[in-house]
């Protein structure tokens, strides 16, 4: 049996005298463009930390790194004013306008599935406890930001530290 590609799928459509095949081949030739560049999310090879700083949609994310939803339009660490203190290729650390709090991000791996990154979060508040999660960053919608769910895949660099008080014997990845 022989493979053919689109365009003489097309065309023996069209020796068919069959206006549905022909139609759904000029469909497909159409559509074909528009599914590649879907696939290329345009995530960065360079500076990927610097990345994640500005394009994170820390709203996806908020109760994992500790953050609290203010009111308006604020989605990314810069709306909620937190000031990058340390960057560099793989790494940033933001801190809190009010110096309450730092977030260390670690890049652990980039591909087709998305940005792997390590939070890490602090507050200065006497008593408080440190979280750490891995999380899938992912460009999903028009507006171009990057949205974050915890990831199941583990990192020997990442382990997960803090969580509430009600995960008992499970672990934070919901696992045993």
């Amino acid at each position: 049996m022989e493979v053919l590609d689109d365009t003489e799928r097309v065309v023996l459509a069209q020796k068919s005298r069959n206006p549905m095949k022909v139609i759904c081949g000029v469909l497909l030739l159409a559509w074909m463009p528009l599914a590649v560049a879907k696939n290329e999310k345009g995530y960065p090879k360079e500076k990927i930390a610097e990345f994640v700083v500005e394009k994170l949609d820390v709203t996806s994310m908020l109760a994992a790194i500790r953050l609290k939803r203010e009111k308006g339009r604020k989605k990314t660490f810069g709306d909620y004013g937190y000031v990058t203190r340390k960057l560099d290729d793989k790494e940033a650390q933001v801190e809190a306008p009010q110096g309450h709090s730092q977030i260390t991000i670690s890049v652990l791996e980039e591909n087709k599935s998305g940005i792997y990154a390590c939070f890490n979060g602090q507050t200065q508040k006497p008593g408080s406890s440190q979280n750490q999660r891995v999380f899938l960053l992912t460009v999903k919608t028009g507006d171009g930001l990057l949205k974050g769910r915890e990831s199941w895949k583990e990192f020997e660099s990442c382990p997960v530290i803090g969580g509430s008080d009600s995960d008992g014997a499970t672990d934070a990845y919901g696992g045993g």
